[in-house]
């Protein structure tokens, strides 16, 4: 079972960046909690992005033994909370069956508009990167408490 699940499109850079991030930060307090991640259109067994690997190390995770997952109905039904990275995301979730527990990660870091979506580095260079991720830690921050709160409700 994963408490909660990390969507972005192709599972290889926000999402995987997003799921050791959150597990880093609930690890100390809250062993019980797991995060997964998952992608809208992923390809099953693709490695993280060669710029999410890289700026993960520099903050001292390891991706290398991340693989892309498709988003599928199991995953939702197992996922106690989902969290997208964007608002196109929030459909395919929906189709599956999670949209009662489903948040787009910036709403829930009490962010409105564009800048409650986090941004896509594919393609980009590896400053695109370094934003990416520096996003996702602070919306994660903000969101933490409101994110064991959903958990404990559940």
């Amino acid at each position: 079972m994963t408490d909660i699940l990390l969507v972005c499109t192709g599972n290889i850079c926000r999402s995987p960046m997003a799921e050791a991030l959150l597990g880093t930060m609930l690890a100390p307090g809250n062993p019980e909690v797991t995060v997964g991640s998952a992608g809208t259109g992923a390809w099953d067994g693709t490695p993280a992005s060669e710029g999410a690997y890289l700026v993960s190390l520099e903050h001292g995770l390891d991706l290398s033994s991340h693989v892309a997952r498709l988003l599928t109905r199991d995953l939702v039904e197992e996922a106690s909370l989902i969290l997208t990275m964007a608002r196109h995301h929030r459909s395919r979730v929906e189709e599956l069956g999670g949209g009662a527990r489903m948040h787009l990660l910036g709403e829930l870091a009490g962010l409105t508009g564009a800048a409650a979506e986090v941004s896509d580095p594919f393609g980009a260079d590896i400053e695109a990167y370094r934003d990416t991720f520096d996003q996702l830690e602070s919306l994660l921050s903000l969101s933490l408490d409101r994110l064991m709160t959903e958990l404990a409700d559940d």
